[in-house]
């Protein structure tokens, strides 16, 4: 059986004498699309936030294809393979989407790589690619600013995707979306799960049915529940602390 791709193990954070992820264990494989879901301060995203960096673990052990993250800095772990997008829109504006996606190409990120960086038939054919994965093949001269807030999600979406990562961290990506920008996002996810995990943290429970490989229900920090869409729904602890039943 092939090594997980992340490996999350006995991992706790405190704030202020605050348990926030309390002795938490979880793997995600290779092309996983895995969804966290549970009441609000449940710990999801402070789960991404140790996983990108953003916090340090106080204890545990958080495995990248076996290389240790809490142990590297953000940029590190980015550069690891670890892509993660917020839940609000953080776009360039005044950049057009092409111009978004060209700035975000990993090949200038040394100070020798941006000194030789150039507009290839090679990047152009990239950008292209990941434009017409996240809808957008039709905007590349559209301002950021004129999109609408989905398409501004895609087009994180994209500036992420355009650097590789083979772990993608979603905090809600379809929430303020309109429906059919809702089903486009499915559609979406289901493309980059073919070269890549994605871990989605998601409250649209008819989004999580519709692309969750494995769902991981949080409460309190903990674990609650965990496997598919099916036996989380039906589990009576997940019905009485979240689902509302």
């Amino acid at each position: 059986m092939a090594a997980p791709l992340l490996q999350i193990e006995h991992l706790s954070v405190s704030f202020e004498g605050f348990r926030a992820v309390d002795d938490l264990s979880l793997h995600i494989d290779r092309n996983e699309l895995r969804v966290i879901i549970g009441p609000n301060g449940a710990g999801k995203t402070t789960v991404l936030d140790l996983i990108c960096g953003r916090t340090r673990a106080s204890a545990g052990s958080i495995s990248f294809q076996g290389r240790e993250l809490t142990r590297l800095k953000e940029y590190q772990i980015v550069r690891a393979g670890v892509g993660r997008k917020f839940q609000t829109p953080s776009i360039y504006e005044e950049l057009t989407v092409f111009e978004s996606l060209e700035i975000s190409y990993p090949r200038g990120r040394s100070v020798w790589g941006a000194l030789a960086f150039r507009r290839d038939a090679a990047l152009i054919e990239r950008i292209e690619a990941v434009a017409s994965t996240i809808f957008l093949a039709d905007h590349l001269d559209r301002l950021g600013g004129t999109l609408s807030h989905g398409q501004k999600q895609w087009l994180e979406i994209g500036m992420l995707l355009i650097q590789d990562p083979a772990l993608l961290l979603l905090d809600e990506p379809v929430a303020g979306m309109s429906v059919s920008e809702r089903k486009k996002t499915v559609e979406l996810l289901h493309t980059v799960i073919r070269d890549r995990s994605v871990l989605v943290i998601e409250h649209d429970m008819g989004f999580v049915e519709d692309i969750a490989h494995k769902v991981t229900v949080l409460h309190q920090g903990r674990v609650l529940s965990e496997g598919s869409v099916a036996h989380v729904k039906s589990d009576l602890k997940v019905r009485e602390v979240y689902l509302g039943h």
